[in-house]
C-alpha cells in the first residue's frame, strides 16, 4: 500500500461509525433517546447502546442522563458541533456529485412560415403526449448543419427532386383573401385591383409574383400586374395582412388548411395547383440514439396524414 493511503486508512480508523454519529446526532438535537429513535427508525434501547458503544469508545460520557430529561456534557457539546457540521458538509459534496438526471430534449429546425401555420398550433398535441420532453425549435430559413448546431432534425421545403429523407407533403398554391376581399373577385382577371401580399425575394431582380408562376400559368395569367405591393420580410406577416383585409397573398397549402377551414382566409378562384416542392423531415446522426426525436418523426408524420385525410 502507498505510504499516503496506508496513513489515510489509520486516520479512517480512528473514526467512530457513521451510524453511531447518526444516532448520537439525533439524540443531541431532540435531547431525547425516543424521539431520536423514531427519526433514525430504530427502538430507543438500541439509540441507547449506540450512545453507549460511543461514549466507551471516546473515554467520556456526552450525556448527563437526569429523570426523563438528557442534556449534553462539556465534550457532547464539543462532539455535537463537529458532527453536525461534518454532516452538512457530506450533504452538500453528495449532492454536488449526485449525477444529474438527463434532460430529455428534441431540437428541430424548420423554415418560420412552416413552424408559425402548421408546427406550433398543433405542438401542444406531442408535449401532451411526451411531457417530460422539452422540445427546442429553431425557426429560420439559413439551412443549418444538424450535427453542428446539435439538432435532431430538420423539415426542408425544397424541390421534389431534391428532397431528402421521410416526405411529409408536398406543396400547392392558390390565391387567399378576407372574405370581405373575395366578394369582389369574381373572376382571376379582378386580381389586376388588388393589392398584392408578397415577401421581399433574396434574388430581388425576381418578379414580386415568383410564388405564384405555377398558378398563373395555369389561370393563362402570367402577364397579371396588381394595383400595389406590400412587401414583407416574413410569409407569416403577409398571411396576417390578408387576414386584415388588406390584399390577397399566395397561400401555400397545407400550410393556411386550418384559416381556410375556420372561415378567416377564402380561396375564391377554388383548388391550388401544386408547386412540384415538398417539405422532407432530414435527421441528423444525434437522432439516432434519440429515442425522443424518433418519436417527434413519427408524430410529424402521423399529423400530416391525418390533415391530408
Amino acid at each position: 500500500m502507498h505510504p499516503e493511503n496506508a496513513k489515510t486508512a489509520r486516520k479512517l480508523d480512528d473514526l467512530p461509525p457513521l451510524e453511531l454519529l447518526r444516532s448520537f446526532e439525533a439524540a443531541a438535537r431532540r435531547l431525547s433517546f425516543t424521539e431520536a429513535a423514531a427519526e433514525v427508525s430504530l427502538t430507543q434501547s438500541a439509540v441507547s447502546r449506540q450512545v453507549q458503544q460511543l461514549e466507551g469508545s471516546l473515554g467520556v460520557l456526552l450525556f448527563e442522563r437526569r429523570h426523563r430529561a438528557l442534556a449534553l456534557t462539556e465534550a457532547g457539546a464539543v462532539l455535537q458541533r463537529a458532527v453536525v457540521d461534518s454532516l452538512e458538509r457530506l450533504r452538500d459534496a453528495t449532492a454536488r456529485v449526485r449525477a444529474a438526471p438527463v434532460a430529455r430534449e428534441v431540437a428541430i429546425t424548420c423554415t418560420p412560415g412552416f413552424a408559425s401555420l402548421w408546427l406550433i398550433p398543433r405542438l401542444a398535441h406531442f408535449t401532451a403526449a411526451h411531457p417530460q420532453v422539452d422540445v427546442r425549435v429553431s425557426a429560420t430559413l439559413d439551412v443549418l448543419d444538424l450535427d453542428r448546431s446539435r439538432l435532431d432534425l430538420a423539415v426542408r421545403f425544397v424541390p421534389i427532386a431534391r428532397g431528402h429523407g421521410a416526405a411529409l407533403f408536398e406543396e400547392s398554391v392558390m390565391p387567399v383573401c378576407a372574405p370581405s376581399l373575395a366578394a369582389t373577385l369574381h373572376t382571376p382577371a379582378d386580381l389586376g385591383n388588388q393589392t398584392l401580399l408578397t415577401i421581399d425575394a433574396p434574388n430581388h431582380h425576381e418578379a414580386p409574383t415568383v410564388d405564384w408562376e405555377p398558378w398563373l400559368q395555369v389561370m393563362g395569367l402570367t402577364g397579371l400586374r396588381m394595383k400595389s405591393v406590400l412587401r414583407f420580410s416574413h410569409y407569416t406577416d403577409a398571411v396576417a395582412a390578408a387576414v386584415a383585409g388588406q390584399g390577397v397573398v399566395i397561400g401555400r397549402m397545407p400550410l393556411l388548411r386550418e384559416l381556410l377551414q375556420d372561415g378567416r382566409l377564402v380561396a375564391p378562384f377554388g383548388e391550388g395547383t401544386a408547386t412540384r416542392r415538398g417539405y422532407f423531415i432530414d435527421t441528423s446522426v444525434r437522432a439516432a440514439g434519440n429515442w425522443d426525436a424518433q418519436d417527434f418523426v413519427r408524430w410529424l408524420r402521423a399529423e400530416a396524414e391525418a390533415g391530408t385525410a
